[in-house]
């Protein structure tokens, strides 16, 4: 695997203080975010310095029970090859349901049972994502809330089989070992023992906080010395072929940035490093058990199926409000579900920030929008959910101020490209949403 070094994720709010960081060896940027023919000047200055730049997508959902698109993998395969990038990488999760219908979309990254269909259903995907894209492909583990009911492996058996069944590469975030560990219980150690460091790509340092025994994954605080902790226990083990800061919003001064980088750089330096305390030292334990012995073949459908219906039946309690399937831990998953909903709202206000506006501010915003979202998952993107949200304050004769219901209807008709439902539509919509 090619030598990275220290990196920070690119992000168009932070790109000047990025290009003026000292000692910067690459960075990672959001796939779907940029566009190969139109790439941001400031990605094209760092490239012309040598700056390494490679993609990490959040959309493939490759833990899901559908096959991956198309026209995803060839989207992302355009954007490493315009960057020049050393490999692609996506998460280990699912992020949508196809079947059965209609879709629903998490605008999050949900975790995978581990389940040897869901292994199965892995592999597979992963190795037709391999087929389709020009240079190599490392996965994600991901941070989580709520555990499945019945798993048959540990996190780190579960990595290490998808390793050695695909050959696939590894981005181990050492945050999301942290969340897990309070979370779910699950010792960072553990899974560093257990899996094939030889496979790792590089590795995600990211800041969160916890509140009432839940740890926040946010990407939006500073790193806390917990999660340096994971990182010096990593390190210990191997020498990562690179490390990036992530830090997705509420952006802090360049100052605060650099530190934060000088602190990973810290952590990566034996002659600096200290040993932590707060993990024990490396030994094999019972995550480490070899595990049996598994076909290469294609998932079978019936695998799919299984695995389809046990993520419709929980996206649907996350997002619309269904059943908690038996064995789900529900006060997690409301939770869970209170988060995918501000999330949304929040990525919806970025996506059309007039609304908070028109709506009378971030707090009236938020109250109409989450009424909106409780029952009503999201289904066609973050765009088509500002617009239908825009059309349920419509048809309810919403917001009640004439003035700013006006302003309502000329910013959706001026992105629907229609006309506003007539009155008696709007009735009739609005007695059938009572109905529901």
């Amino acid at each position: 695997m090619a030598h990275l070094g220290v990196g920070i994720g690119w992000r168009p709010e932070i790109a000047d203080a990025v290009e003026r960081l000292p000692g910067l060896d690459w960075v990672e940027v959001v796939a779907e975010n940029i566009c190969p023919g139109h790439l941001p000047a400031s990605l094209l200055r760092l490239r012309e310095r040598g700056v390494r730049v490679v993609p990490h997508g959040v959309s493939l959902g490759l833990g899901g029970a559908h096959r991956p698109d198309p026209e995803k993998l060839a989207a992302l395969g355009e954007r490493a090859v315009a960057l020049g990038a050393p490999l692609v990488t996506e998460h280990i999760a699912f992020v949508r349901t196809t079947t059965p219908a209609p879709a629903l979309e998490a605008g999050h990254l949900l975790p995978v049972p581990r389940t040897r269909d869901a292994l199965d259903v892995l592999c597979e995907n992963v190795r037709i994502t391999q087929d389709a894209l020009p240079v190599p492909l490392a996965l994600e583990n991901i941070a989580a809330l709520i555990s499945w009911p019945g798993e048959e492996m540990t996190e780190g058996q579960f990595l290490s089989e998808l390793v050695e069944r695909t050959g696939v590469r590894l981005l181990i975030d050492v945050a999301n070992l942290h969340t897990n560990r309070v979370n779910r219980g699950e010792d960072p150690a553990a899974v560093l023992d257990a899996i094939p460091l030889e496979a790792l790509a590089y590795v995600h340092v990211a800041g969160g906080f916890e509140r009432d025994g839940v740890w926040h994954d946010t990407h939006a605080h500073p790193v806390p010395g917990v999660v340096l902790d994971v990182l010096a226990q990593l390190r210990r083990r191997v020498d990562p072929p690179g490390v990036l800061l992530e830090r997705d919003d509420d952006f802090p001064p360049e100052g605060e940035l650099a530190g934060e980088l000088e602190a990973i750089r810290g952590v990566l330096d034996p002659a600096r490093s200290r040993p932590s305390a707060s993990l024990r030292a490396p030994s094999r334990d019972s995550a480490a058990d070899p595990v049996p012995d598994a076909s290469p073949d294609a998932a079978p459908d019936a695998a799919r199926t299984r695995v389809g219906l046990a993520q419709a039946a929980l996206l649907s309690a996350l997002v619309a409000g269904t059943p908690v399937p038996e064995g789900f831990d529900r006060q997690r998953i409301r939770v869970q579900s209170r988060s995918l909903a501000a999330k949304r709202a929040g990525v919806v206000a970025k996506v059309a920030p007039e609304l908070p506006g028109i709506l009378g501010g971030e707090k009236a915003y938020r109250e109409a929008f989450l009424a909106y979202a409780r029952n009503r998952p999201m289904t066609g993107g973050y765009r088509r959910d500002a617009l239908d949200f825009a059309e349920h304050l419509l048809i309810r004769e919403l917001p009640a101020d004439p003035a700013d219901r006006r302003r309502l209807t000329a910013w959706w008709q001026e992105r629907a490209g229609t006309r506003p439902p007539r009155r008696i539509v709007r009735w009739a919509r609005a007695l059938v949403g009572r109905a529901a």
